[in-house]
């Protein structure tokens, strides 16, 4: 199949069973939960089995940019009738309004998370703004300047507030890492409106803030109070996920400082990936997170997996629920990370023709 088919259908499939779910509820819901969780975790699993291998596109086309803008549309819909639907507005049942709330939230923070991402690295303005208001949506609006002024800047270093440190728990991390996130992306703002001579009044801090209140105004006004909690708690379980993914691709890996006082370049060695087929492509290849600090402007459907580069034992969402267990998490990671800093990596991904890039479709 097609990588656009491919990218296409795995994306756009919870979003149908979402859709269906917020105002059918019952196994609509329930499949929407199996596919985002069991469904992806098997097919890892079988598609790794079988050998498959990860693939990417040299040229993607229109079609890759087409998908972003269309899974943000779709973000804004979704939102809406998970606000009603976990708020009781669609008239669903209490056990399927929890289960409403687990299915959405999932959703945001795999699916509308990576799109996001990818769209806050594109050139063109719209698709930038659609990844930044996906962003506002879920209360994280700051996410857009402190990821890419910020942490592709410091990644792996002290200053960067995105980069787990070794043995922190990942509760420790996600507080440290929101509040650091804002001041530093806030700092990073002032410093570049400081240079230049745009007024205070264009600073993106007042959209991120502003937007963030008029969406839970409208929510409010909509659905009353269950409205707010619900929008509130589903962007925060949508957030969280976002800073786990942090968690678990920067966890314990330094950038060493050279004698000129600078850390070392950005390498491949300063990301954790994840080779598995079916959760990469629904989460739009943010597990080849190596390539893509390296080529931060490169769209998704070409990112590659770097030969040696260090990979995680288990796929990206499977990681993220070992990381809830800090002591289970320490017990997988620490020694993997020994590895990586006494330079004999343990875990490497698998060679493949060229120099250091897998073969592209």
């Amino acid at each position: 199949m097609p990588p656009a088919a491919l990218f296409c259908a795995i994306t756009l499939a919870p979003v149908a069973l979402l859709a269906a779910g917020g105002t059918l509820g019952g196994a609509w819901l329930i499949a929407a939960v199996l596919y985002l969780t069991l469904f992806s975790a098997l097919l890892d699993q079988i598609l790794r089995r079988a050998g498959a291998r990860p693939t990417a596109t040299a040229a993607p086309g229109s079609w890759a940019d087409a998908l972003c803008a269309a899974l943000a549309l779709a973000h804004f819909a979704l939102l809406a009738l998970a606000v009603a639907a976990v708020s009781g507005a669609t008239g669903l049942a209490p056990w399927e309004r929890a289960i409403a709330f687990l299915a959405f939230g999932l959703f945001f923070g795999q699916v509308s998370n990576s799109n996001a991402h990818e769209l806050i690295h594109r050139a063109v303005r719209p698709l930038r703004a659609l990844g930044r208001w996906v962003y506002i949506s879920l209360l994280f609006g700051h996410h857009a300047s402190a990821h890419p002024k910020v942490h592709h800047r410091f990644v792996a270093t002290p200053e960067d507030p995105n980069s787990a440190r070794l043995n922190e728990s990942y509760y420790r991390f996600a507080a440290r890492a929101w509040l650091g996130s804002f001041r530093a992306g806030l700092a990073a703002e002032r410093e570049m409106m400081a240079r230049g001579t745009k007024p205070r009044w264009q600073n993106p801090y007042l959209e991120y803030t502003a937007g963030a209140a008029a969406l839970l105004a409208l929510s409010t006004l909509a659905f009353g109070a269950a409205g707010l909690a619900a929008h509130v708690g589903l962007a925060a379980y949508a957030t969280a996920q976002l800073l786990m993914s942090d968690y678990v691709q920067h966890y314990g890996l330094t950038r060493s400082r050279l004698a000129n006082g600078r850390y070392e370049p950005v390498s491949d060695a300063h990301s954790w990936n994840a080779p598995h087929v079916f959760s990469s492509l629904m989460m739009l290849h943010a597990p080849r997170h190596s390539d893509h600090h390296a080529h931060p402007s490169t769209p998704y459907p070409s990112l590659t997996l770097p030969s040696g580069a260090p990979l995680l034992p288990a796929p990206l969402p499977a990681m993220a629920t070992l990381a809830l267990l800090p002591r289970s998490w320490r017990r997988v990671m620490n020694p993997r990370v020994a590895r990586l800093h006494a330079g004999a990596p343990k875990d490497q991904a698998s060679p493949a023709p060229g120099p250091g890039k897998i073969a592209r479709a």
